[in-house]
């Protein structure tokens, strides 16, 4: 197997691993975060009416600077989103990804922002 494979199949296994133990509800929806190698995309959702209370995103946005520093704006816009939809508490699912550079610098830009997880 390939090292591009290995990869593939160690990110689905945290991928499984993280989900199987995340659920989201009205009052503490999931926070799901999607990363690209250009683009960032979270999503608060409620996983019981399966629904999507807010997003914020970095495609078709003019953010400036690195992805690391897009991902922080991009913690900042959900965290002030959470606010007007009347949300504080949220849990985090990180879908796979390591908590490390992006994801760290989008975690710790929410909770500035006043966001619990």
């Amino acid at each position: 197997m390939s090292n591009l494979g290995k990869k593939a199949l160690n990110k689905g296994l945290r991928k499984g691993r993280v989900r199987s133990k995340i659920n989201g509800t009205a009052q503490r929806p999931r926070l799901t975060v999607s990363i690209s190698n250009m683009h960032i995309t979270v999503q608060l959702i409620d996983d019981i009416k399966q629904h999507t209370l807010a997003s914020a995103t970095t495609v078709g946005s003019k953010l400036t600077g690195t992805t690391t520093d897009k991902a922080a704006q991009i913690g900042t816009e959900i965290a002030k989103k959470s606010k007007k939809v009347g949300v504080e508490n949220v849990v985090f699912d990180r879908n796979g990804h390591k908590y490390a550079k992006r994801l760290r610098a989008l975690a710790d830009a929410a909770r500035k922002e006043g966001l619990r997880f």
